[in-house]
This record gives structure tokens, C-alpha cells and sequence, in this order.
């Protein structure tokens, strides 16, 4: 009997200790608006709907860029914006999509010259009640055959949006991970109107990471622009820079990683803002050691609170964020386990709270998974990433309630 209860009260001990299993998510499969051979997705949600960006190469040599708009449960008839054979298609740099009162505006990477990292952005913009695209527009208004991209892009004014990149324009194009003897990758931000006319154009740090994705949101107090940064001394953390009063402030650490990497790790942050709230994610590798972490701000990004760790010792990053109404936030981030990554979720709160991770689907580690998608509409949870299977690349769609985190 004393031997029944000892093995009783220790299989108890030994199971109470166990993490609590995942609760199952009602994921489910929303069809691909596009064709086979598809990639590097792009979601964007409006008060008129979701709208998804990708690419497709039509065969060997041309790719296209398409969209769709998904509202009231299914797609309108997707569009071809472009094709060129003269397109810089690559995993971590590619086009994304934004709509504003009607309007939408696309990018697209075209070479400059026969050099592998030289080309330029160009804007498409399909203005408020108009059926043709004004294509192939410029961004910048150097002309040096160097690196443009990582575009970020975001509603502005009235009548407006705003964009960030990083320009190459002092770089002199002599290698992608630029010598001391060249000049450095910076980063720029414009204005840009519904007709896709750049109204001013400002510089914003003159030496930043080469190859990271830039990001943007809007606050309260104005916009916000976050990259990787880069350092004399190569530290490589996550900085930001506010417009406030018409003026951009002076860039600054949200938290000091101090992540030093002679090359740039190609791995970006997101933010996302609800008026004076604001929630930051991102991939650092400091001290050996991949995390994803999670920081907010509640004065519009002149601060950030001390970053929660979501992911460690197998993160490999590729993040994204969304701001909830309750302003808790939902981040996704690519993670090992096993031989296997996946795409996982995590529901976080100002408080420190965390719900369980959730994983959403497998996704090959490799680049041309690229980087995946979430945003958030109609109370829903969508997700688009980049599905590779026998040597072909297939763009796929899931949703689930947003309820479920409540």
C-alpha cells in the first residue's frame, strides 16, 4: 500500500511538472489567389480589406508582380501590376503593398546595371478611381548604380503615405558587405502622394546595416521608422527614429543587445502602433545566442520597456508584430525544433503576460522560405508565407479566429 501511494504521489509530481500541451488552433487553409510558382508574399489590412502582394516568375527569365484584395470571405480576381526581366528577386528584399483611402502603391526592385547588388526602387501606384497603374515611378533621385531597397511603407496624410529604405548611394557599389574604404549604407524617408510624386525626400542615419528590412509605423505623435543599426565598432541593434513637430529625432537604441557582427545578418525588426502605443520585435544573435524579443512603448517610441525573451537558443528570427486593441500584442517568428522549423505565435501583454506559443505550420529554414506574413482583420488572424516542396516554391494562406487569444 506505502508503495502504491509513493509511486502514485511521484507520477503526479512528475506530470504537474510537465509545460502545459498546446491548445489546438482552428487554422484554416484560405486559397491562393494566384498561380504555381509563386513567392515572397506581402499582406497589408485596411479598413477595405486584406490585400496581398507576390511575385511569379512567368518562366525562366520574367518575373511578375500580382495582387488581390480578400473581402467578405473570398478574393477579388487577382492583377498583374508588372513583369520585367530586369527585376532584382530576392528572398529578404522584395515588393510589398499599401492601401490608403482607395489607393494603392506597390514597389518593385529593377537593376541599374549588370552588378548583382545595383538597382533602384520604382513605384506603382493605382490612385482612387482609376483602373490603369502608373507604373515604373522613382523613389529616390540619385542615380548611382548601388544597392535601393528594403522598402517600408505606410499611410501618411490625407492623402499621402510614407517610405523608408536603405539607399547605397555612398557606398559606391564596390561589394554587397561594403569595405571601410567605401561609404556606408544609409537609410532615407519620403512622402509620397496618391499620384506617387515624391514631395520630399530626407536622409535619417548615414550609416546603417546593409541588408536588413526597414519598418514603420504610425503613432500619435507622428511616424516611426525602425532598422537594424551599425556601429564603429560593428554593434548591430535595433535603433529608431521618431518625426515629431516636423522634424526627425536623433536615432536611438531601443535596447542595447549589443549584438557584434562583421556582416549584416539579414534579419530586420517590425513595429506596429496604436496611437501612443507601440510594440517593437526582433532577431538578435548577441553573445552567441538567437533570440526573438518583444518591447513596448506607451509614448509613441520615445521610450521602450526592458524586452521580453520569446524565443531562444533556436530562434531563427524573420519577425513580425501586430498591435492588439487591448494593446497586447501577437508576434511571429521562425524557430527549430528538431530538424524541423516552424512558424510559431505568441500572444504578449504590457504586463509581462505571455499566452502559450503557437506553432502554425512547418516552413523550410532555408532562404527561399523568405519571410513570412501576419496581419490582422475582421477579427481575424491571417498568415501568408513561402511553401517549397521538390525544388518548386508555392505561395500558401491560413487564418484563425483572433478570439482564440482572448
Amino acid at each position: 500500500m506505502n508503495k502504491l501511494i509513493l509511486f502514485l504521489l511521484a507520477f503526479t509530481l512528475i506530470f504537474s511538472c510537465q509545460p502545459k500541451s498546446e491548445k489546438q488552433m482552428e487554422l484554416s487553409e484560405i486559397s491562393f489567389p494566384g498561380n504555381a510558382d509563386s513567392s515572397l508574399p506581402y499582406l497589408y489590412a485596411s479598413e477595405d480589406g486584406l490585400f496581398l502582394s507576390w511575385t511569379e516568375m512567368l518562366n525562366d527569365s520574367t518575373a511578375a508582380l500580382f495582387y488581390a484584395q480578400f473581402k467578405k470571405g473570398s478574393w477579388k480576381e487577382a492583377q498583374m501590376i508588372a513583369k520585367s526581366s530586369n527585376w532584382f528577386v530576392n528572398w529578404a528584399d522584395f515588393p510589398a503593398i499599401v492601401e490608403h483611402k482607395g489607393t494603392i502603391l506597390t514597389h518593385i526592385l529593377p537593376k541599374s546595371s549588370p552588378s548583382t547588388f545595383s538597382y533602384d526602387v520604382k513605384l506603382n501606384v493605382l490612385s482612387t478611381g482609376e483602373n490603369e497603374w502608373k507604373t515604373d515611378l522613382p523613389l529616390h533621385t540619385d542615380s548611382t548604380f548601388t544597392e535601393h531597397g528594403f522598402v517600408s511603407s505606410i499611410p501618411y496624410s490625407d492623402n499621402s503615405f510614407l517610405l523608408s529604405w536603405l539607399d547605397g548611394r555612398n557606398t559606391g557599389g564596390s561589394s554587397h558587405d561594403h569595405s571601410e574604404h567605401s561609404g556606408a549604407m544609409s537609410i532615407r524617408a519620403a512622402e509620397v502622394d496618391f499620384q506617387g510624386n515624391v514631395l520630399w525626400d530626407e536622409l535619417l542615419d548615414a550609416k546603417t546595416c546593409d541588408c536588413c528590412q526597414t519598418s514603420a509605423a504610425m503613432t500619435s505623435e507622428g511616424p516611426v521608422v525602425l532598422y537594424r543599426n551599425r556601429s564603429d565598432r560593428e554593434i548591430r541593434d535595433i535603433a529608431i527614429t521618431r518625426l515629431v513637430n516636423g522634424m526627425w529625432t536623433e536615432p536611438k537604441i531601443i535596447h542595447a543587445d549589443g549584438w557584434e557582427i562583421a556582416g549584416c545578418p539579414v534579419n530586420g525588426p517590425k513595429v506596429d502602433a496604436h496611437q501612443e502605443n507601440v510594440a517593437a520585435a526582433w532577431f538578435t544573435a548577441a553573445n552567441d545566442t538567437p533570440q526573438v524579443k518583444v518591447s513596448f512603448s506607451t509614448n509613441s517610441g520615445a521610450d521602450f520597456m526592458e524586452p521580453q525573451v520569446l524565443s531562444e537558443g533556436n530562434a531563427i528570427g524573420r519577425v513580425d508584430v501586430a498591435l492588439l486593441e487591448d494593446n497586447s500584442a501577437l508576434v511571429t517568428w521562425m524557430e527549430m525544433e528538431g530538424d524541423t522549423a516552424y512558424i510559431f505565435v505568441q500572444k504578449v501583454g504590457l504586463d509581462g503576460k505571455k499566452s502559450q506559443k503557437h506553432k502554425v505550420t512547418p516552413i523550410d529554414s532555408g532562404r527561399k522560405s523568405g519571410f513570412p506574413q501576419m496581419e490582422i482583420g475582421d477579427e481575424q488572424v491571417y498568415f501568408a508565407w513561402t511553401h517549397l516542396e521538390n525544388s518548386e516554391s508555392n505561395v500558401k494562406l491560413s487564418t484563425f479566429p483572433l478570439s482564440q487569444f482572448y
